[in-house]
């Protein structure tokens, strides 16, 4: 029987093999651990409680507020303040970031960008729904409040992202920078356990992700591209949580497409809270993330906290035959 390895055994691990580690991002990552569970416990007896449904406000990218989106993001803001190893948080929920005030004898080094409860709008019907979180090192000077530029960073300049499932088991995926590692939470203990060590995404697969309900106010490139799919044979999934749908590619898989449509010119997910962590993420595992202006999501400038993208990613090969559909066909130069 193979030994039990926990998240923060791993994580303690992980830190000896540096010289000049502080421990500072290894206390962090413990952090979002624990705000993890807290949100699974009551994502998991969410029909007992009143925490369904949506909350009667709209959130800062314009969208419903769940009720649930409310406590999860309260949670985390919560446990990274006491942690005090993150000195400010910017979220999907909020306006503006928060600056957390000084823990003493601490050293804030870092900020956080997170999207509390992806695909909440699933909960009331019992589907899989996540969080996605990010983590730069701040800018700023330590001895005072995090400011603006801390946040405003290029995904390129992550040095740790990662998300958390909340499904049929609930699994802690993240990346420091240095490959892609998977931890179930174990209930009987209380404890994610490592179950997915170097997780790798396929070179290709058989399934493509796309709100295909849109399909009309894409472009017509992009129309064109979502046929060539179907010609292909490739087998249609769309859950309408990003976490989910890369969760099944990033082990069996495929492509996942968010275009921009008339409605979102410029494309609909946040690419701070969610297409950067998520594609970290991706390319820690060996695959691709791009925009369908073909320019790498990791170093796209960042010029607002809810700024939005267009954004194509999974398995490396069928990301390249994407792009090079796209050259072909384009009516216009891209």
């Amino acid at each position: 029987m193979n030994r039990i390895i926990t998240l923060d055994e791993f994580i303690i691990r992980g830190q000896k093999q540096y010289t000049d580690s502080t421990g500072h991002l290894t206390r962090l990552l413990r952090d979002i651990g624990i705000a993890a569970k807290i949100v699974n416990r009551e994502v998991n007896k969410a029909g007992l409680v009143n925490i369904l449904g949506v909350a009667g406000s709209d959130n800062a990218s314009g969208d419903d507020v769940q009720k649930l989106d409310i406590f999860a993001n309260e949670v985390f803001i919560d446990c990274l303040k006491n942690g005090g190893e993150c000195c400010g948080v910017a979220s999907e929920e909020l306006e503006e970031f928060v600056v957390l005030d000084p823990v003493k004898n601490k050293d804030a080094q870092y900020v956080v960008v997170m999207d509390p409860l992806d695909g909440s709008s699933n909960i009331d019907v019992n589907v899989s729904v996540g969080t996605i979180f990010g983590i730069y090192k701040r800018k700023s000077d330590c001895s005072g409040p995090c400011e603006m530029a801390d946040f405003l960073q290029t995904g390129a300049e992550l040095v740790a992202a990662g998300y958390v499932l909340y499904g049929t088991s609930t699994i802690l995926v993240y990346s420091t920078g240095n490959g892609v590692n998977g931890f179930t939470l174990d209930p009987s203990i209380g404890e994610f356990c490592l179950s997915h060590p170097d997780m790798k995404i396929p070179d290709a697969g058989n399934y493509y992700s796309v709100n295909q309900g849109y399909y009309l106010k894409f472009d017509l490139e992009m129309r064109r591209y979502i046929d060539q799919c179907s010609d292909s044979n490739l087998r249609l999934r769309y859950i309408g949580s990003m976490v989910s749908d890369l969760h099944r590619i990033m082990f069996q898989g495929g492509i996942f497409l968010y275009p921009n449509t008339r409605k979102y010119v410029n494309g609909k997910l946040r690419l701070l809270y969610e297409c950067n962590p998520m594609s970290f993420i991706i390319e820690q595992a060996g695959g691709l993330a791009i925009n369908t202006k073909l320019q790498r999501i990791l170093e796209l400038p960042v010029a607002s906290l809810h700024q939005r993208s267009t954004i194509v990613i999974g398995s490396p090969d069928m990301v390249k035959d994407m792009k090079a559909f796209i050259e072909r066909y384009s009516a216009v130069e891209i």
